[in-house]
């Protein structure tokens, strides 16, 4: 027994069918090209680790393909490849993601591959043991990286003992000590049909996707308790600063604010403050700092979609010399956000922009898939991707300067550089 939720959004109707058992299935219907794309969301990422284990959701996406249900890494590689079709695993914070594309009439083949995985991984010891040095390789790649340096220590000053602290890679401490039996009960705990939705677009019908669906995940069942609820701390705000000497032919100068999460009223104008102060060329940091002044290698602002507190973040890299006056450049940038209102134009340049990046993001049936499944993941219903066009369209220039007024005050600070430049800055 299924049932089903008929939506239209944007001109193309997005199905939502719930299954007895729990899983969310949304299916957009693309007849172009002979294509399925599908995205099968856990809800269950690197927020879902304890501190001692972080890494282990990254580690676990890297052996998941490498062994299920009676299948080596070798066997399963070739089913993908034998038609041609792409699957592929991967962690973020809030969520563990299997994407899959292939040609329509593959589709039930790789489906049901897929489900293989998904629910019986052998995690095989050789395999998560090559996994883990790869791993152990990109953090200390990362450790060369000042760009990754700065972010780091702001993510850990920020956050403190929350989840989003940690790198989803976890450390070398962490990453060294993950078992075996540690990716085997991390996933018995998280990868139950009551935490996942899949998400499908292209040229299938509705009832026949979830046909299929239902086929490969109808008879998973889910525990008899309920889904493991994450207790995440509050974040306290105690800006603070950071410094990191490093050899280095450039200073990073990185200032964060903590601010909402995605389902926050105020999250709209703050990502449209994102977009107007840091988004490309014609952005206010590259316009002030970079082309008039002189001062950037690169300067940019961001603020992630998180389902918990969101950072946002302004850095440049600049010439150890200017790290002071880079230093002062930013802050100066963002404090206007809170003294002096956006005009009108410079506002609707940004959303013209935040809208029209958007609607490009949408063109694939990969990405189409990607959004949808997306939004229902994080709680907000695919229903936002309508409602978060309209909230940015309803910014006016006096929500830009309460929010920032509001979230956009004394920063937390991280320098990387030489050592003389980053102490200089601060003093």
């Amino acid at each position: 027994m299924t049932q089903t939720v008929n939506k239209s959004i944007s001109n193309s109707p997005i199905h939502r069918t719930v299954l007895s058992n729990g899983i969310v299935v949304l299916m957009a219907e693309n007849p172009a090209a002979d294509i399925v794309a599908a995205r099968i969301f856990v809800r269950a990422g690197s927020c879902a680790e304890s501190r001692e284990q972080a890494g282990l959701a990254h580690l676990l996406s890297a052996v998941m393909t490498k062994g299920c249900a009676g299948l080596s890494s070798l066997e399963i590689a070739e089913r993908v490849e034998s038609v041609g079709a792409s699957l592929s695993t991967d962690t973020a914070n809030d969520y563990f993601l299997l994407s899959l594309k292939t040609v329509t009439a593959d589709f039930p083949e790789i489906l049901e591959l897929a489900g293989l995985i998904l629910r019986s991984p052998t995690f095989p010891e050789t395999q998560v043991e090559l996994e883990r040095r790869l791993a152990l390789q990109d953090i200390r790649s990362q450790k060369e990286q000042p760009f990754t340096i700065a972010y780091d220590q702001l993510r850990q000053a920020m956050y403190q003992n929350h989840p989003y602290a940690m790198s989803v890679l976890g450390d070398e401490t962490t990453m060294s000590s993950l078992t075996q039996a540690d990716l085997v009960d991390y996933h018995q705990t998280h990868f139950r049909p009551d935490n996942v939705v899949i998400s499908i677009a292209g040229r299938i019908k509705p009832e026949e996707a979830v046909k299929l669906i239902t086929q490969v995940f109808g008879d998973w069942r889910s525990p008899n308790s309920k889904p493991h609820s994450l207790n995440v701390p509050e974040i306290p705000v105690q800006p603070q600063q950071k410094l990191q000497p490093l050899q280095t032919q450039q200073s990073i100068v990185m200032l964060g604010y903590l601010g909402p999460a995605v389902n926050s009223a105020d999250y709209a104008a703050l990502k449209l403050l994102a977009t107007y102060l840091g988004n490309g060329l014609s952005s206010r940091l590259f316009v002030e700092l970079r082309e008039k002044q002189g001062l950037a290698y690169e300067v940019s602002a961001l603020y992630p979609t998180r389902l918990y507190a969101g950072a946002f973040v302004v850095y440049m890299g600049t010439a150890p010399e200017n790290t002071t006056i880079a230093l002062q450049g930013l802050c100066k940038e963002v404090d206007l956000l809170s003294t002096t209102e956006i005009s009108a134009n410079a506002l609707q340049a940004a959303k013209n922009k935040i809208l029209g990046q958007y609607a490009l993001g949408k063109q694939t049936n990969g990405q189409i898939a990607q959004i949808y499944g997306w939004y229902e993941t994080l709680g907000l219903g695919i229903e936002f991707d309508q409602t978060f066009q309209e909230l940015i369209t309803n910014v006016e220039v006096g929500d830009a300067i309460a929010v920032a007024r509001r979230y956009l005050q004394q920063p937390y600070l991280s320098l990387v550089g030489p050592e003389a430049a980053i102490n200089s800055a601060i003093t």
